[in-house]
């Protein structure tokens, strides 16, 4: 499924638009990878797992990551 299908079918269910599905999902990644209750090692370590181009990984990233953990564990 591609990642504008996601945004639009989770913009649906919840009634706003694909933009602000996405929006939100960064404005999410965005805190837990700048809130300082999370700057120890174990949470660094899980989030440093996600293969990422900049400093917060975007919904494309994360999704991608996550959606490859599912697909290994299925097997």
């Amino acid at each position: 499924m591609s990642m504008r299908k996601i945004y639009r079918e989770l913009a649906r269910k919840h009634g706003i638009s694909a933009k602000e599905v996405r929006q939100e999902m960064q404005a999410a990644l965005t805190d837990a990878y700048t809130n300082p209750l999370n700057n120890n090692e174990i949470t660094k370590a899980y989030q440093n797992r996600v293969p990422r181009h900049g400093e917060i990984p975007t919904p494309e990233e994360t999704v991608r990551y996550l959606s490859g953990k599912v697909k290994e564990n299925r097997a």
